[in-house]
């Protein structure tokens, strides 16, 4: 029998696709996609891995200048969501707001002059640590809308967004918050960029989730965030959900530090997990936003178990236009899911040209009328993470 879901109030988006959600997904029903060279840092790779890298000014609301680009990112995403939610301090006030964001590094390897110098045997200003610490982007929402609910930053890699809005919707059902701001926030910067490029999981062209001749990843920037609220809230309030969190689970294989177990057991049980908890059926869904990152070994994998549990769902991976943003991957997604039930349409998947027979998964190829009201989008993690949300529309609460 389907539960009750927590409401969705609001959702904003800033990513490589676009600086708000609408935007953002008129582009990708348009197949529009433009990963570049990295602008704002330089490296010395002999190559060149190209980046889905937001270039035009952040719109987030009299941020302190001194604030780290990542909680920049989240507080530009928590103020569309906010405002479409029509939500402002005023009406914050007297409510128990909690905010979860999930993130990676969340800027903290953007001090390279101080770690050098530390390494170096110098006695470095810690004024770099001082604006990191006031950086951190759940206690920055909370200070910016004074908001005095439980705070939580969740960095549990890749599938930190995803865990995040899942801990929100927990916090709702559990009694202990009205409301939660809930999402992930990541930025691009040098250190990671080398990472992932010393993988060797890196593509020097656009990504191809799926396809036969996908090469790896290409990495990405931004923030989604979702407004949770109770029932009783939006009740109150005379607002109308835009939608629901159904449900929700994790799972961890414990296999690898980097790679998926080989048979996805860990992603198997946090699927089959989520649906249980919205209490739905596998073919109740429209379709499904996968992880879908390129990689030969996460598309593989995922395939494995998509096929198993889910054989007739469509099936599209976003990251085709926003780039893996690592820890706001879970969250961008969720918001970039909720508007694709909402339109009852669901891109291409950007790259996709000939299926790969090892993986047997063909993703969508065309702009894709989808039928039903509920969706899953999920997240695989390193550490063997792995991350689910069945995502819903009100006419089927």
């Amino acid at each position: 029998m389907q539960k009750p879901g927590v409401g969705i109030s609001g959702a904003g988006c800033v990513c490589g696709a676009g600086m708000d959600l609408a935007t953002a997904y008129v582009s990708m029903l348009t197949g529009e996609r433009n990963p570049q060279a990295p602008q704002r840092f330089s490296t010395t790779h002999a190559d060149t891995y190209p980046v889905f890298e937001i270039l035009s000014p952040l719109p987030a609301p009299g941020t302190d200048a001194e604030l780290l680009r990542t909680t920049r990112l989240a507080l530009s995403a928590a103020h569309e969501a906010l405002n479409d939610a029509q939500l402002d301090r005023e009406l914050l006030r007297g409510l128990r707001v909690g905010v979860c964001i999930g993130t990676t590094v969340g800027s903290a390897m953007n001090s390279e002059e101080f770690y050098r110098d530390f390494r170096s045997g110098k006695t470095p200003d810690m004024a770099p640590i001082e604006r990191y610490l006031r950086s951190n982007p759940a206690a920055a929402l909370a200070r910016h809308y004074q908001l005095d609910g439980p705070s939580q930053v969740v960095a549990n890699a890749c599938s930190s967004g995803t865990d995040a809005i899942g801990v929100g919707a927990a916090w709702i059902r559990a009694g202990l918050c009205d409301m939660v701001i809930a999402g992930g926030a990541d930025e691009l910067c040098r250190t990671t960029y080398n990472g992932f490029a010393s993988l060797m999981i890196t593509d020097t062209r656009a990504c191809r989730p799926f396809d036969v001749s996908r090469r790896g990843l290409n990495l990405g920037e931004g923030a989604g965030v979702l407004v949770l609220e109770s029932d009783a809230v939006l009740k109150r309030r005379g607002r109308r959900a835009r939608g629901y969190v159904l449900g929700y689970a994790n799972a961890t294989d414990s296999h690898h530090l980097t790679a998926p177990h080989p048979e996805g057991r860990g992603l198997k049980a946090a699927l089959a997990r989520a649906i249980s908890d919205a209490g739905i059926e596998a073919q109740q869904l429209a379709f499904l936003n996968a992880h879908g990152t390129g990689t030969p070994d996460n598309d593989k994998v995922e395939s494995k178990v998509l096929c198993e549990l889910f054989p007739e769902v469509p099936v599209v991976s976003t990251k085709g236009y926003t780039g893996h943003t690592l820890g706001a991957a879970g969250a961008i997604e969720a918001t970039l899911t909720l508007v694709g039930l909402e339109q009852g349409r669901i891109p291409a998947n950007a790259g996709f040209s000939q299926m790969d027979p090892a993986l047997g998964l063909t993703p969508t190829t065309a702009l894709t009328p989808v039928q039903g009201s509920i969706a899953v989008s999920e997240s695989l993690a390193f550490g063997g993470n792995n991350a689910a949300l069945v995502l819903g529309l009100e006419e089927h609460i």
